[in-house]
């Protein structure tokens, strides 16, 4: 999220996103919704991940509200199908929630360096689609 910041957040640079995850039974995320806000207060759903399809959903993300990140899209791919290369949050039994602030500089270059070194515990030909 952190590297797609701009895409999410379009004109505004700074606001909120909310992560809503839910685990699945094997102790891996199943499902990842990530919800933007930019007025205190004002809550829109940008995007949404599917491990697996249902009646309801397909798999894979989809964005919504006219949100989209190229980035994004790709990074988080490569995460949620790999997840066993990154420190998953501990499943307590119950959805998860994250809030992420409007990074600085240093936290993005930090994002990038972590993401960087994640992708070295996944194949080559994917890591190099996640990074471009």
């Amino acid at each position: 999220m952190m590297l797609s910041w701009r895409d999410l957040m379009q004109a505004n640079e700074s606001g909120l996103i909310h992560v809503d995850y839910a685990f699945g039974p094997r102790d891996s995320i199943e499902y990842l919704k990530l919800w933007l806000s930019t007025t205190r207060g004002h809550w829109h759903l940008a995007c949404e991940y599917w491990m697996s399809p249902s009646t309801f959903h397909t798999g894979g993300i989809h964005f919504e509200n006219g949100y989209k990140s190229v980035d994004l899209a790709h990074n988080l791919e490569l995460i949620m199908q790999h997840q066993d290369a990154f420190s998953p949050p501990p499943n307590l039994g119950r959805n998860g929630l994250l809030q992420v602030q409007t990074p600085t500089e240093e936290e993005s270059e930090a994002a990038a360096m972590a993401l960087s070194e994640a992708l070295d515990h996944v194949p080559s030909s994917l890591a190099e689609t996640a990074m471009t």
